[in-house]
């Protein structure tokens, strides 16, 4: 194990923390020592910086496939990797994954040079895929999958039993609120899945990014409180922006609704009209919204 990545453990559990406490682009990495199995649930960045402790993992569970998450898979091509079916096509190839983000053609080639210069990005055909309530029993630790669809549509919780740790993956609590922007993201399921998140019979609360570990239960809820009031927000800032001038869809992503004007990545304006989109569909059932038969959108 290399001492001298900062983490915590919690029984059989260690959790590593990446750059600023795995914020994006590097990530939080958890390992479960069972008796019988050495796994691993994700690989962010960290998991480059660790060694021993990720490179004899025989088992590598997914939460989901996200180019971050992938990133230290090469270190580990003997190992196992496991994935939610839903998420298993974007793990195993690089068109799988085009469809997983919605990537336009335009963006495509500067998007995979990008992930494989700064992710090490390599498909693995290999994963096999698990369903909701797939259970992993390690030897003195099993883990549960919980599958919490939104972020993306295969995107679970991984609880560690009976340490009571519960992964929650890119459900960050972060100050920017949830990210559900690419073409399998479903904003109505991603609220469900943060009404259901308080339920889970965890003691012990691990996000990919940002937050790092939550130990105390009404800290955890005081967060979860602020992260999904940040849709709220958003939606109120969209009608703000239909408001006066109506928009299309496409003059709103380039105005963008989540991101900086001066955020500058390649799929920006494709995560931005997805999210937008959604808000809109949610506006327009609301009846706080019309679009007109050009597609341009205004505050009803």
């Amino acid at each position: 194990m290399n001492s001298d990545v900062p983490h915590a453990d919690f029984g059989r559990v260690r959790v590593y923390f990446g750059e600023k406490s795995g914020k994006y682009p590097d990530g939080n990495q958890v390992v479960v020592r069972g008796r019988d199995t050495h796994a691993v649930f994700d690989t962010p960045l960290v998991s480059n910086r660790i060694g021993a402790d990720v490179d004899e993992a025989q088992l590598v569970i997914l939460g989901h496939v996200h180019e971050d998450h992938m990133a230290g898979l090469h270190r580990l091509p003997h190992a196992a990797v496991h994935v939610h079916e839903r998420d298993l096509a974007a793990a195993r190839s690089w068109p799988g994954l085009v469809r997983h983000y919605g990537l336009s053609p335009g963006v495509r080639d500067a998007m995979r040079a990008g992930i494989e210069r700064e992710f090490h990005y390599a498909p693995r055909p290999d994963a096999l895929g698990y369903a909701d309530g797939a259970v992993w029993d390690l030897g003195g630790s099993r883990v549960r999958a919980i599958h919490m669809p939104g972020h993306t549509s295969g995107h679970c919780v991984l609880l560690v039993e009976p340490e009571g740790v519960a992964f929650i993956g890119d459900i960050e609590l972060s100050g920017f609120g949830p990210y559900y922007g690419d073409a399998t993201s479903n904003l109505d399921e991603f609220r469900h899945t943060l009404a259901r998140l308080p339920a889970i019979p965890a003691r012990t609360w691990v996000t990919s990014h940002h937050r790092g570990v939550y130990t105390d239960r009404a800290a955890f809820l005081e967060a979860l409180v602020a992260y999904v009031a940040r849709i709220g927000e958003r939606s109120e800032r969209l009608v703000a922006m239909i408001a006066e001038v109506p928009k299309t869809l496409d003059q709103l992503a380039a105005e963008r609704l989540i991101y900086p004007l001066d955020y500058d990545e390649a799929w920006v304006f494709d995560a931005e009209r997805r999210t937008i989109a959604q808000h809109l569909e949610e506006l327009i059932a609301a009846g706080r919204a019309v679009a007109d038969e050009a597609g341009r959108y205004r505050a009803a």
